[in-house]
């Protein structure tokens, strides 16, 4: 959809962007065209879409798929969606809030694990980032429009500073790829920050031959988030005083001395493999 598209719309309709939902609709069709293009999407695949907003990423994602399944929240949106034809038959539209959404049922529906595709709202990224690895057994791969300082986190490497918790889970159950920048100047309204595509492949379950080695995901999201809580501190300060771990500190020191790890290091310091490691012994000692 042009520019102009989008303003005629919203002005029949009696709708406006939300600041508050942090809606930035893509106007540009070949930005959208492209985005689908490079997700690599099959013409027998099931895609849930996340915030159809007016269907500028829809059109030509339900061109090359069987079906898209829209998940959309704004009710002004869904109204106009309804009964203006806008949407191509293949494409089923839901309302519900992505932060509730049940991703475990849809997968169910759509017969296995999930491909996603969505222009996020900057407001919800984080939440939904941390959801989608909450379910990351419901996952295939994911196809998102992220500001680019999430996409950086995803992507960052350790000793950098954007290198932090979404950084270690991300990499513990997925591989991240860039696919496309994408200026403020493709939306409306303009955002004050540049945009990055990524592409979030997760891991097969069982893990690939080379994979990090099984561990407890929820006690590494602990022992994660606690290491990061006070980046200035060292691992063995942050971890002792962790209100998400029940160790006292001479255990946790031992458990770091045991992977090898100097108590004394920061948490930007550690691999993602270091992460893992050190999780699997904190869970022999607890």
């Amino acid at each position: 959809m042009s520019l102009q598209t989008i303003k005629d719309i919203l002005k029949q309709e009696k709708l406006a962007p939300s600041k508050k939902r942090g809606q930035n609709f893509l106007i540009n069709p070949h930005t959208a065209a492209r985005i689908v293009s490079l997700a690599g999407v099959g013409a027998d695949d099931i895609v849930v879409e996340l915030g159809v907003g007016l269907g500028s990423l829809t059109a030509p994602l339900a061109a090359s798929v069987r079906q898209v399944i829209g998940l959309e929240i704004d009710a002004g949106i869904i109204a106009w969606q309804s009964t203006s034809g806008n949407l191509a038959a293949n494409v089923t539209l839901l309302k519900q809030d992505l932060l509730q959404a049940d991703f475990a049922e849809l997968a169910r529906q759509c017969g296995g694990r999930l491909k996603i595709m969505a222009n996020l709202p900057y407001s919800i990224s984080n939440p939904l980032l941390f959801k989608l690895l909450d379910n990351r057994r419901d996952m295939e791969w994911a196809v998102l429009m992220l500001q680019k300082e999430v996409a950086d986190r995803l992507r960052a490497k350790p000793g950098t500073k954007e290198y932090g918790i979404l950084s270690v889970l991300m990499a513990g159950s997925a591989s991240v790829d860039k696919l496309l920048d994408v200026g403020p100047g493709q939306f409306h309204p303009r955002p004050k920050v540049d945009s990055v595509v990524v592409k979030i492949t997760f891991h097969p379950l069982p893990q690939r031959a080379g994979a990090l080695p099984a561990h407890d995901h929820d006690l590494l999201r602990k022992v994660v988030k606690s290491a990061f809580q006070k980046r200035r501190k060292t691992l063995l300060n942050s971890l002792s005083t962790s209100p998400f771990i029940v160790l006292d500190r001479d255990t946790i020191r031992g458990a770091l001395l045991a992977c090898g790890i100097d108590p004394a290091t920061r948490a930007e310091r550690l691999t993602v493999e270091q992460f893992v490691e050190l999780t699997r012994v904190l869970a022999e000692r607890e």
